[in-house]
This record gives structure tokens, sequence and C-alpha cells, in this order.
């Protein structure tokens, strides 16, 4: 069962409020009671639900839910607090709880408490060692870490290992808290009796019951190389910008051995004990330099610690450690992250009307991680502060959805870092309007050209009319007027698509009988009551070749021969008669 703690009480007479803290285990279930957030503001249920409670999470995701009625704070969600936070504690999930009439904050967050869901594990199920045979007792040998992502009681606590006849194992405590294990030589080695000692090692947590994670030790006895190698320094604290690029030196670690030969010649490695060093960094065998494998982020992890081992040719080896502090620089902009808004907003709300909720987020440090907010440009809004790092969205002035219908409002949010880095997120705020703009047709005359003869159905064009409202209001349907008493039917030759617009013929015209007409189109809104505009279609009728010439003189149907005189003393060129042809079309045809 979920334990609520009130640290702090809240303040509910102005805009800011403490924080308070709750806890929960890991992993409840959905519906788990986490506390009664009425009880701990001083409100009923009826004042909660009549000014709107509801909680703004710090984050996209809202893992808890508050009922209005009773006040209850639940689990909506199960959290895993691996997932959530990794080795980072306390693993805080931080929502405010908003009221309204008049609007309030209340900061609030809910402690994820560890629970033992996870067992230690070696990432190498056989572990091997090279020790010389002229190893003295009390000698000590780093073994690979185990690795258990709990944290608190639950993380890996201490190591033991099987019965065997040489070695017990001691656990030890890094400056991170973790441990890791040295294996300590109880009695001396001789290869020449046992070459090879093989006990299994355990690794287990301070769960409740504790969970555990083996490997298998196989210790190889070498002979006998009497001088181990000896590191310049047990510690190298080095520092590293983050961001700096792959195969960046940071380190040399130099070491010596007195032997000659392939016993003096020393080669170094990583110590396997963490995968993130192990992904992280490099070291060049022959020299001892430690580069970047990848970039490092102070925002992911602040220190590493490596352990470095140099080995010589007779498999000596001998240890140092690796503190590499990551130095933070300003790589993060600011994040503006909405938690609520309203799209869509009256013309007719009242200033100070809440149009969006959002919080900044700097995931730098320092002056680099602390941020500011401010609307650029002018327009009627302002930004109220809640809490540390949340704002409200609100309308300032009266509105006016015929001077700007909708408006996009930038929120820029900018860090103190050098050179400041700046986030912008632009919100798009609609306002909802009355039906006071009749649609306004593109042309106040549209001429349209068909050809004579066109079957029906054939598409002389397009009208277009807009409207300045929107939605239904914005809705345009088109039709044609009805012609005046005694006009000729001219809406009989054409139709337009209600919707579309589109005009279209409804039967075949002849350019010798309809050469072009005019008819009057409307254009109706969707409003109550409606609003409509009108205009002139004008249609052209085209000619086409669809008429053959007709001889007027002579006449094609006299039966007599057609004969003319001439007389004898006609010359070149005399005026014999003519022929005259006519022709219904026009133009070239």
């Amino acid at each position: 069962r979920a334990v609520a703690l009130i640290l702090l009480l809240l303040c509910v007479s102005g805009m800011r409020a403490e924080t308070a803290l709750y806890s929960v285990p890991e992993e409840a279930e959905r519906g788990s009671f986490v506390a009664n957030i009425a009880k701990d503001l001083g409100l009923t249920g009826e004042e909660l639900s009549a000014r709107q409670a509801r909680l703004v999470p710090d984050g996209e995701k809202q893992y808890l839910q508050l009922n209005q009625h009773t006040g209850d704070l639940v689990v909506r969600e199960q959290m895993d607090r691996e997932e959530l936070c990794g080795q980072t504690e306390p693993c805080l999930v931080r929502f405010e709880v908003l009221l309204e009439s008049p609007l309030q904050s209340f900061r609030a967050e809910v402690s994820l408490t560890d629970i033992n869901d996870h067992a230690p594990v070696f990432l190498n199920k056989e572990i091997v060692l090279k020790i010389p045979e002229s190893a003295m007792p009390e000698a000590r040998f780093l073994l690979e870490s185990a690795q258990d992502p709990d944290v608190g009681n639950n993380s890996l606590q201490h190591y033991n290992i099987s019965s065997n006849d040489y070695f017990h194992i001691y656990t030890r405590r890094r400056s991170d808290g973790r441990r890791y294990a040295e294996l300590v030589l109880d009695r001396a080695l001789d290869r020449e009796q046992q070459a090879e000692v093989t006990f299994s090692v355990t690794a287990v947590d301070g769960g409740s019951p504790p969970r555990s994670g083996t490997a298998l030790i196989r210790v190889v006895v070498l002979d006998t190389n009497d001088n181990i190698p000896v590191f310049t320094r047990s510690l190298y604290k080095v520092r590293v910008l983050e961001n700096s690029a792959e195969d960046t030196p940071v380190v040399v670690v130099s070491a010596s051995d007195l032997d000659s030969g392939t016993n003096g010649e020393i080669a170094y490695s990583i110590v396997q004990n963490s995968e993130e060093n192990l992904q992280t960094f490099k070291i060049n065998p022959g020299t001892g330099q430690i580069g970047l494998k990848k970039t490092v982020d102070y925002e992911e992890t602040k220190t590493y610690e490596i352990d470095v081992q140099a080995t010589d040719g007779g498999g000596l080896s001998a240890h140092c450690k690796v503190e590499v502090q990551v130095e933070d620089v300003n790589d993060n902009a600011p994040e503006v992250i909405i938690t609520s808004l309203t799209s869509t907003l009256s013309e007719a709300a009242p200033p100070n009307t809440v149009v969006a909720l959002f919080n900044v987020r700097d995931r730098d440090s320092g002056d680099n991680g602390r941020t500011s907010c401010e609307l650029p440009g002018e327009q009627p809004f302002s930004i109220t502060p809640l809490a540390a790092d949340a704002y409200a969205l609100v309308t300032s002035e009266a509105l006016d959805r015929e001077e700007v219908a909708e408006y996009n409002v930038t929120v820029r949010a900018r860090d103190e870092g050098s050179p400041a880095l700046s986030a912008s997120k632009t919100l798009l705020v609609r306002l909802l309007d009355v039906n006071d703009n009749a649609p306004t047709f593109a042309q106040a005359v549209y001429t349209m050209v068909l050809s004579e003869n066109e079957p029906a159905g054939t598409s002389l064009g397009r009208l277009s009319a807009t409207d300045a409202d929107a939605g239904k209001n914005a809705h345009v349907r088109y039709a044609l007027e009805p012609p005046p008493p005694g006009a000729p039917a001219a809406a009989s030759f054409v139709s337009v698509d209600t919707e579309s617009g589109t005009v279209r013929a409804l039967r075949p015209l002849d350019y010798e009988e309809v050469r072009a007409f005019e008819v009057a189109v409307r254009a109706t809104d969707g409003g109550s009551p409606p609003l409509s505009a009108q205009a002139v279609l004008r249609v052209v009728v085209r000619d086409e070749n669809d008429n053959a010439p007709v001889v007027l003189h002579p006449a094609p149907d006299s039966s007599a021969a057609v004969g003319e005189m001439v007389p004898r003393w006609a010359r070149a060129g005399y005026l014999v008669a003519k022929v005259v042809a006519v022709d219904a079309d026009a133009g070239q045809n």
C-alpha cells in the first residue's frame, strides 16, 4: 500500500504553491491509491470539481489520475523506476494541480520507491584470471563487477564464492556507492601441483528476499614472473568536455616492469566493470592512451570510473583507476512542452482566459539550464508564471475575429548560457465566429466558351466564391438564378454543380441558333440565417465547321443546261459568268 507523505503545507492563497511529496512503490497496479489531494488542499470534493481541478504532468506522459469527485490521486499507468530514472535517486514523478476561478497552481512530486525486481547479472558467465604461481598470500585480484539496475538496499550488496582451497573474496565500495569484488589469495599456488583452480562467484543484492547472479571463475596458474607492472599513479583524475568528438584523447596511463624480454612488455586494457564504460572508452594496448569511442553527454553521465589493467608478457598484472569528470557545455536548448492547449477560442472570450499550459525544461545545469520565457511580436496574449518552470498562456485583451481569424502564437524560451540557446514553440489558436460575412465571387462576370455540338455533360469551367467565415458558415453552395418572366430560358442550356461550382452543358448547342447567352448565379453559405452573393455567367458558343457551302447561282437544282454567250471578239480575261455560293458558318469556316 502506497504511503503518502506531506512534507510541505500547500499555500492556496496565490498562484504559486510549495511542493508536496508523496510516495508509491514502482510498478504499483493501475488504480492504486496514492493520496487524497482534496484533503491536502483543504477543499471538498464539490469544490475540487467546481474549480475544474486537473493534473498537468511534467512531461508528455500522464502516469497519475485525479478523481475530481473524491480528490483521490491514483495510479493511471504502471511506472518502472529503472526505466524512468535509471540509477538516479530519488526517482520523482512531478506534476501540478491546476484550479480555475481563480487560477491557482500547486506543485507536487511522487517518489517511486524501488522494489527488488532485478537480480545481479555478470556480463560474462566465465571469468578467466591468469595468476603467477609466485603470487604471495594476501595478494588481491580485481574481479569483473556484476550489474544490478535496482538502487538502495535492493542493489548489489556483496559477493561470495564457492568453497575452494586458495581464495576468499572481499567486497569493496566505490566512491559512487557501487560494490566491486577483490579476490584474495589465501595460500601460495603451485602450477606443477594444480594448473587451474575453478570455483563460482555469486553477487547478492539486499532485497527481501535477496536475488543473486552467478558466474564461473577459472584461475589459470602461470609460471614464475617475479616483477609485476607498476603504474606511475594509482589514480588518474581528468576532465573532458561533453560532446567531444570520437577518438578524442582523454589521458595516457603509464606503467613500467623491471623484468626484461617478453616479461617486461606491457599491454594495457580496460577492465570490464560496466557496459557503459566499455561502450564509451577505448585504450591503445601499446601506449596506454585512453580515447573516446563515442561522444559523452553531461546530462546522461557526469562521472566515469575506469579500471585499467597493465599486463606483462608473463601474465602479471597491476591496476589503476581513471576518474573522468565530464564538464557541462551549453549544448541543450530549452524545451517548451505543451501540457494543455485550447486550439479554438471564442472571440467573446474575456481577458485572462487560459489558452495553453506549458513547461520549460533545459537539461543543462547552472546558468546553462536557467531559463526565461517571452512572446515575440505584438499579440493579444501574455504569459503568466504558475510555478517553477510552469506557465500559462492567457488572453490579455478582447479579441475580434473580423480583424484576425487565427493567431500563430510563438512561445520562446531562452537559457542563460554563453552563448545563450533558445527554442520556440508555435501554437495555432483559431477564433470561433458568427456568420457575418457573405460569400464573395472571384469575378463579377464569368465568361466561358463552349464549342457548338458538344455533348451534354461537357465542362465549361468552374465558378469560385469564398467566404471569410469558418466551418459551416464558410461552406458555399452554388445555384442558377431563375430568369425573369419573359426572358429566354438560358438556364436550360447549362447547369452548375452545387458543391464544386463546375458549369456543364445540358445539351448540344447550335452556333447558328444561339451565339451567346447570360445567366445569373448565386453563391450561398451554410450559416443561419444564410448569406449570399450573385455574379453573371456569360457563355459564348464557338463556331465549328458543320455546314457545307451552298451554291446559289447558277441554281444547283436547274435541269436545263446552263449556257453563257461569249462574243467572238472576246479577249483573254473577258468576264463570262459569276458563280455565287454561301456558308452558314462563321469566320474562316
